[in-house]
């Protein structure tokens, strides 16, 4: 595991050179919150890296409810019973295993990863504009339905789950990226994604922080560029 620390955000990160998979810590006064859950697998890195800080976590906040962001759920929700876990209202749904579309919505397939064995149940279902801790939720669907991302009000990161990517090319959430296509697989629906990715590109972020790949620091003009390759590409596929 490999851990990148920019202020008060840690990037934890595992298989950074071929599949990276990323979950992270924000501090806040005495106490972390973890954002996304990672895999199953990385429940002794997380628990070791909150030791160390000796902080406990006491929130658990989820950008989406695919598996490689839930896996280590159940057990760090063992570790730390009192912790509150908070996803948006949307994604609950997927977090139970339902893949149903709701009217209104595009009736594309939600695609990737849908957990059907995770049994820890939210203490507090998001809405675009809540806080959590630092962070501001700001609702971006398109990778699944109910996507959120949140910006940490005193530092400007931008912790953006599955919106963007920056692994092999910074990239929307529906762009195909060669070598590494496999957040684009995974996405719901591309205008969507999109449009949840321009209003990102519009909060002045400081620093990117995705679930694939690297931090991006000062991302503005490159988030902004890979909006217009999302834009262009939409364009030819609805001709």
């Amino acid at each position: 595991m490999r851990i990148t620390q920019e202020g008060k955000l840690l990037q934890l990160t595992w298989m950074p050179g071929w599949f990276p998979v990323n979950c992270y810590l924000v501090v806040e006064d005495q106490e972390l919150t973890l954002v996304d859950a990672a895999m199953s697998f990385s429940v002794q890195g997380i628990l070791r890296t909150a030791a160390k800080m000796n902080l406990p976590i006491t929130r658990i906040v989820l950008t989406h409810a695919h598996g490689d962001h839930v896996g280590a759920l159940d057990e760090l929700k063992k570790r730390f019973p009192e912790a509150v876990v908070y996803i948006s209202e949307r994604d609950a749904a997927l977090l139970r295993g339902d893949r149903s579309l709701r009217q209104g919505e595009p009736q594309t397939p939600i695609k990737g990863s849908v957990p059907t064995k995770i049994s820890t149940k939210p203490d507090i279902l998001l809405h675009d504009g809540d806080t959590v801790g630092s962070l501001s939720a700001i609702s971006t669907p398109g990778h699944t339905p109910g996507s959120m991302s949140f910006l940490d009000q005193r530092s400007g990161a931008l912790i953006a789950g599955d919106a963007f990517q920056t692994f092999r090319r910074t990239a929307v959430a529906g762009t195909v990226v060669p070598w590494f296509p496999f957040p684009a697989l995974a996405t719901w629906n591309k205008e969507q994604a999109v449009a949840s990715a321009i209003k990102l590109a519009g909060t002045s972020a400081a620093v990117l922080a995705v679930g694939h790949g690297n931090l991006l620091k000062a991302p503005g003009e490159t988030m902004k560029q890979a909006v217009s390759k999302a834009q262009m590409q939409l364009g030819k596929e609805g001709r």
